[in-house]
């Protein structure tokens, strides 16, 4: 079920039925017109295995600093057949503390966040 907002309001909630379990998430506009390319490519086979909304803790010598949610995580399929793990956020703008959590996932992680913004 999806409800839409106000047009002068930020985001948007978003019901989403897991099993038994009903979560509500919240999107922002730039995630949302995201989401609809991903599953177009899910459904071509370029991608795979899409998630949405995916939790990182950063601990750092056993202390938790912060979480990193992740917009989307999904298996890139390139035409070799490989696969590469992907970990992208939809911005507008990147934020100090959104800069500050993108170099903690790279460090603790080596994971790079690929940024997709509105063009």
């Amino acid at each position: 079920r999806l409800h839409q907002m106000a047009s002068n309001e930020k985001w948007k909630s978003v019901s989403v039925n897991i099993g038994t379990y009903k979560k509500l998430i919240k999107i922002s506009g730039d995630e949302d017109r995201k989401v609809g390319q991903l599953e177009s490519m899910k459904m071509a086979g370029i991608i795979q295995d899409l998630e949405r909304q995916v939790n990182y803790d950063i601990i750092v010598n056993d202390q938790k600093i912060c979480r990193y949610i992740a917009d989307f995580v999904y298996k890139l399929v390139h035409e070799d057949g490989s696969e590469e793990k992907i970990v992208e956020d939809a911005k507008g703008i990147e934020t100090t503390d959104f800069k500050l959590k993108k170099k903690l996932m790279k460090a603790v992680f080596d994971i790079e966040i690929k940024i997709s913004k509105k063009k």
